[in-house]
């Protein structure tokens, strides 16, 4: 039996303290809701997680850059409709100035309602989104995903001479309104192939929407096994290091105790 040296006593505190660092990382994980409260809990984990985290802030980015040139094709849509109805009510007014039973002057009541819907169409090839032009038909590049590729959206020209020729009809007189009338169907024949086109952007945008939210749902997903902490198995190793902790305390006070019973032997 030795005094200098406390065996017991040395090889408890070794003991203790790991329990008490294990317990402290428990605390900590459970805490934070994190299983890599530092790198050096899981370094390779907390890489691949670092890459994946900042993978998710550009896959959102670039869903925000899609829901921007949805609003703005549907904004589109929107002028579209109502320049179809402009056309159609200018090619009915065309019509009907070349009823025989109509005077002059009727046709020129037709003719103040047809430029009043002429000025609507022209005037709507000259609006904007957030200071993009709607109609100047130049091709806007889309942002698809987080490595930066893009999908170009074909643009839409409402300055075609088609739409401008239609706009400058005058149905005034019997022969001006026809001329009027095939100037009108070709704008609305135009239109309908535009129309057209701004639906297959909204189909692709959709699409790739719909991509990129299971994409970043799948990100999220392989962030969280690596990183969030498992409630319950931690909590029952907080449990465990615990009573680890509270028992090497009281064995370490009683290893403590040992170098007295060599004292005994003195006295």
């Amino acid at each position: 039996m030795v005094i200098n040296t406390n065996t017991a006593a040395n090889n408890t505190t070794l003991y203790l303290a790991q329990s008490t660092s294990s317990l402290q990382k428990a605390l900590a994980e459970l805490s934070s809701g994190s299983k890599i409260t530092s790198p050096a809990d899981d370094p390779a984990g907390s890489a691949v997680a670092l890459r994946l985290t900042a993978e998710i802030g550009r896959v959102s980015a670039a869903s925000n850059n899609i829901a921007d040139a949805n609003s703005y094709n549907q904004t589109q849509i929107g002028f579209l409709t109502q320049i179809g109805t402009a056309l159609s009510q200018m090619s009915q007014l065309a019509i009907q100035s070349q009823d025989v039973t109509k005077s002059n002057t009727d046709r020129q009541q037709y003719q103040s309602e047809y430029s009043e819907l002429a000025q609507y169409v022209s005037n709507a090839a000259t609006q904007n989104f957030n200071g993009v032009s709607l109609f100047n038909g130049a091709a806007l590049n889309v942002t698809i995903d987080a490595e930066g590729n893009s999908f170009a959206m074909t643009g839409i020209d409402l300055t075609q001479t088609v739409y401008q020729t239609a706009t400058s009809g005058d149905v005034s007189t019997t022969s001006g309104a026809a001329t009027a009338l095939t100037s009108v169907e070709n704008a609305i024949n135009t239109l309908s192939a535009n129309t057209a086109t701004v639906g297959a952007n909204s189909i692709r945008l959709s699409f790739t929407a719909n991509q990129m939210s299971v994409l970043n749902q799948n990100l999220q997903s392989a962030v969280s096994t690596i990183q969030d902490v498992d409630v319950a198995t931690e909590s029952t190793q907080y449990a465990k290091f615990n009573i680890l902790v509270q028992t090497g305390t009281a064995m370490l006070a009683q290893a403590n105790t040992i170098p007295n019973i060599a004292l005994k032997l003195l006295s």
